[in-house]
């Protein structure tokens, strides 16, 4: 699989907004506004990767990779959460 420059431009952007919105969601778990930032970042790129092979598709366009990015800054915070506080989600 190859990403253009251009795709991760826009992978790297809505990753910021996912992991505003993902810290946003997931009270108490979120690492601050820079590690929220991270996470959306590594939850947008794992996003665009597993969810097509995983068949699911939202939509087209910036609205539904914002959303499949915030979902997958969700899972990492929450397995984040889960490996860094002992196991309490």
């Amino acid at each position: 699989m190859h990403i253009s420059n251009e795709g991760l431009l826009v992978i790297l952007f809505v990753g910021l907004v996912a992991g505003w919105l993902a810290g946003k969601i997931v009270r108490g778990a979120g690492f601050g506004i820079i590690g929220d930032i991270v996470i959306g970042i590594a939850g947008a790129l794992v996003a665009s990767l597993l969810f097509p092979k995983l068949g699911i598709r939202l939509g087209t366009g910036l609205v539904s990779e914002i959303v499949y990015s915030a979902i997958g800054a969700v899972i990492l915070l929450l397995v984040v959460r889960l490996v860094r506080g002992g196991g309490r989600l």
